[in-house]
């Protein structure tokens, strides 16, 4: 993501990623860490395991700190995750999940899946109409994939 920056000129602001078994949110946020934007990492839960989920982030993330040698502690405080969009279920998509995933497949060809992307889709839409993110923030969304799963929910999605 460094090397994406320095093409294009410019440093995200927050960056947003599906959190459930926690190692990428983990090693995001280590790595972000590095340079004080550890906290800029955004985790939209899906696990519906909040505290579960939390307590695995901030392990990996501890660890992976001592690992790499980060030269600090991964405070409580690094940690940003969010539980509102979990529900109703692990692997069962919310009515607002199931409008997040269509939308942004029709404005931007884009494929979520109900289990984990279309979720934290869902988080990064709502988060961005209630105003979370100042006006004009430079915003990465990280698709870590899931695209598959989609497959097993093709009733829900057959028509659109």
């Amino acid at each position: 993501m460094r090397a994406q920056e320095a093409e294009l000129g410019f440093r995200f602001d927050s960056i947003v990623v599906c959190t459930v078994t926690g190692s990428t949110h983990a090693g995001m946020l280590v790595g972000f860490a590095k340079d004080g934007r550890g906290a800029n990492v955004i985790g939209i839960d899906a696990s519906a395991t909040y505290a579960q989920t939390r307590a695995q982030v901030m392990d990996i993330a501890r660890n992976t700190a001592a690992l790499v040698e980060l030269g600090r502690d991964i405070e409580d405080d690094d940690l940003v995750l969010m539980s509102a969009y979990a529900h109703p279920a692990y692997g069962v998509p919310s009515d607002e999940t199931n409008e997040a995933i269509r939308l942004v497949a029709r404005l931007e060809g884009m494929m979520t899946d109900p289990v984990y992307e279309g979720k934290s889709m869902q988080g990064l839409i709502d988060l961005v109409g209630k105003g979370y993110f100042p006006a004009g923030s430079r915003i990465l969304y990280a698709h870590l994939g899931g695209v598959p799963a989609i497959g097993a929910y093709s009733t829900i999605y057959r028509n659109g």
